[in-house]
């Protein structure tokens, strides 16, 4: 202890501040490299969160006692690495997160006693506002939604309704489809009453118009045709690519096939009539007979009275009789009537072309060299693209495969490693924290080399006193003034002649350091000055 203190005083006061300050500055760094290796790897428990669900996840996390992290203004919310998947099924027992908006739980905690009418509508129609919102969120590429109802209500003493209208504002990821955009109409008038698609409007936040609400998006639209159109092709092109590339390998072949459709809707009434399907529908008859009587003598008033001829022993006068007999049958002919719909969206015609690569053989130098294929494997291959797209030569479809060289070689199979090559197989999280711990141990061994040893060096190492420069004979100094720290004072007269002796040396080792430094820096000047010293040794 006593040589210990005879230590301490021989350093100063000053040295052992400096000493105090190196050894409280290396302690705090390295323990910032400690916490920072040791720290666990964080990683998003949610993103793109709202402010009330951020709030409600921290406090669900700080009353579990788990470390996190926010990010992005509090939109994403950072764990440990290990717990992330744990914690999701907790908050998601909770209802979190909620996904911003308010749902039908706003009836949870609602007191219905004093609850009037009108806020019990306001609340519904937030409730399903909210719900949609979440739903429209599901849809891939959706990061947000909001949505607006217009529910009107029939007025007093009137026959007419107005109809409901929908407003939805999108922040999406990319681009919707046409598809979805009018996927998301139709959810949005399945679930409110008396809603049409057609009522529904929609944009994204960029302000382009992705529906206009007011469009006919009937069977016939442009929209649906081109649609129909791209699917179906796209649906027989990955059959024939399938079965194409089972046959020739994966990227050894090129598929493209078209499809003529015809959209026109026909409507065609025929009626069909059998003459031998006769039935009977009415029948009439008719009959007639008319009589007339001839008679001999004079025609006079007395003959025509009633009772004229019965006091008269004459005999009966000839009698004429006429019949006339009509029938009329009408049948009922067999008819059929047939009225056919025909939709649009007939298949006319497909028309298929395929290119296939040749084969790669090895040579003896161990070089590619391509051979075509033959010509019955190439028939082979037409034969099961006809098969696939359901070739029918009277509709005029068209099959042709053709055997050519691609422009690039086919992709080697990658080999997956095995045994222990396999568990050298990092991932991209190991990859970032190996460099991050790489960049903090090249760090500190910087700091260690360049900070810490000279500062200990310059502390325990001796120091010379301050001298003036030398001077030149031209009157050019040629040294610095050494390091201005106080001497220790030596225990004896030899030792301090032998300090003395080291001082010097070192100040004429930086005086000669110097005179090269400055020669380098002023080659002009230090040629003339030795030319000046040559001509007064000649002299």
């Amino acid at each position: 202890m006593q040589a210990f203190g005879e230590f301490l005083k021989s350093l100063g006061p000053g040295r052992i501040i400096a000493m105090g300050a190196v050894t409280i500055a290396l302690v705090a760094f390295f323990a910032f490299l400690i916490l920072r290796v040791t720290a666990p790897a964080m990683t998003p428990l949610f993103t793109d969160l709202s402010a009330e669900d951020t709030a409600a996840i921290i406090k669900d996390l700080e009353r579990q006692g788990i470390v996190y992290d926010i990010r992005n203004e509090g939109a994403i919310v950072l764990v440990p690495k290990d717990r992330v998947t744990r914690l999701r099924m907790k908050l998601a027992e909770g209802g979190l997160p909620k996904g911003g908006g308010v749902g039908y739980e706003i009836f949870d905690k609602t007191d219905v006693l004093g609850a009037t009418n009108f806020v019990q509508n306001i609340n519904h129609l937030r409730a399903l506002e909210g719900e949609l919102s979440r739903t429209i969120r599901a849809i891939d590429r959706v990061q947000a939604a909001r949505v607006h109802l217009v529910l009107p209500e029939r007025a007093l003493f009137s026959r007419d309704k107005p109809e409901p209208s929908a407003s939805i504002v999108l922040k999406v990821r990319g681009q919707l489809e046409a598809q979805q955009v009018r996927a998301i109409r139709h959810l949005i008038a399945s679930a409110v009453n008396g809603l049409k698609p057609q009522r529904v409007s929609i944009v994204d936040e960029a302000g382009r118009l992705l529906a206009d609400g007011a469009s006919d998006d009937g069977a016939g639209s442009s929209a649906q045709v081109d649609e129909r159109k791209i699917a179906y092709e796209r649906r027989l092109r990955e059959q024939v690519e399938s079965i194409v590339t089972s046959v020739v390998g994966p990227g050894r072949s090129h598929v493209q096939l078209s499809a003529d459709f015809d959209f026109n809707r026909i409507t065609q009434t025929s009626d069909k009539f059998d003459p031998e399907g006769r039935v009977v529908r009415s029948s009439q008859n008719r009959e007639e007979i008319t009589g007339s009587d001839n008679k001999e003598g004079s025609v006079s008033v007395g003959n025509e009275l009633p009772g004229a001829n019965a006091n008269r022993n004459e005999p009966a006068a000839a009698r004429e009789q006429n019949r006339k007999t009509e029938e009329v049958v009408n049948y009922e002919i067999s008819r059929t009537t047939k009225t056919e719909v025909i939709e649009g969206g007939r298949v006319n015609r497909i028309s298929v072309a395929v290119v296939v690569d040749g084969n790669y053989v090895k040579n003896d130098k161990g070089e590619l060299n391509y051979e075509p294929r033959a010509k019955e494997e190439i028939d082979r291959i037409a034969a099961l693209v006809r098969s696939a797209i359901g070739f029918d030569s009277k509709r005029g479809d068209q099959v042709e495969v053709a055997n050519l060289r691609l422009a690039e070689l086919p992709i080697n199979p990658i080999v997956e490693p095995t045994g222990f090559m396999s568990m050298l197989r990092f991932t991209k999280d190991d990859i970032m924290r190996g460099i991050e711990l790489f960049i903090m141990s090249l760090l500190g061994l910087i700091v260690m080399l360049m900070v810490v040893r000279p500062m200990i060096r310059r502390i325990l190492g001796p120091v010379a006193p301050a001298r003036a420069p030398a001077i030149a004979e031209d009157g050019t100094p040629i040294m610095t003034t050494a390091e201005s720290a106080p001497v220790p004072i030596a225990p004896s007269k030899t030792a301090k002649m032998i300090d003395i002796a080291q001082v010097q040396g070192q100040v004429h080792a930086q005086s000669v350091q110097k005179v090269g430094e400055l020669a380098d820096k002023n080659p002009n000047e230090t040629v003339s000055i030795i030319r000046t010293w040559l001509h007064e040794d000649a002299a």
